[in-house]
């Protein structure tokens, strides 16, 4: 029983590791731009210009996403891990961090930042699905 949930736990593993060498395909670090940060001394979470791009044609969409900043959360996903989960936001709490860039906004709460700091939030589109994504650069 251990045995096969060792190995279980080792496929997983290594599966996850292709992923996200997959997923750094996508954008290089060499090609991506700082965000700034309200907190200088943090590793900042960086923006690309698809994200930034997407982010600014839902407010240029609807009103009622005018002045809404994109909140990326990370949340427990029972057992398999973590998922990280974006929605639009008005209000900056007193725990957030806010990374800036061509007049868009991503806000992290502390917690969150721990686990995406150094990391790249991208907009991704393809045949199945368009979405947010975080990428993870450094392992």
């Amino acid at each position: 029983m251990i045995r096969s949930l060792a190995l279980h736990w080792a496929a997983r593993f290594r599966h996850n590791q292709s992923l996200l060498r997959l997923s750094s395909s996508y954008a290089s670090p060499a090609t991506l731009h700082h965000a700034t940060s309200s907190s200088s001394s943090a590793e900042p979470v960086h923006i690309t210009p698809n994200c930034i791009r997407k982010m600014k044609e839902l407010e240029a969409s609807e009103s009622s996403t005018s002045g809404k900043m994109l909140r990326l959360s990370v949340e427990t996903g029972g057992c398999s891990g973590f998922q990280y989960v974006f929605n639009l936001d008005d209000r900056i709490n007193s725990d957030d961090r806010v990374f800036e860039r061509e007049g868009t906004k991503l806000v992290v709460d502390n917690i969150s930042y721990e686990f995406v700091k150094g990391a790249t939030v991208d907009y991704v589109e393809e045949l199945i699905r368009s979405a947010f994504v975080v990428r993870q650069f450094h392992l």
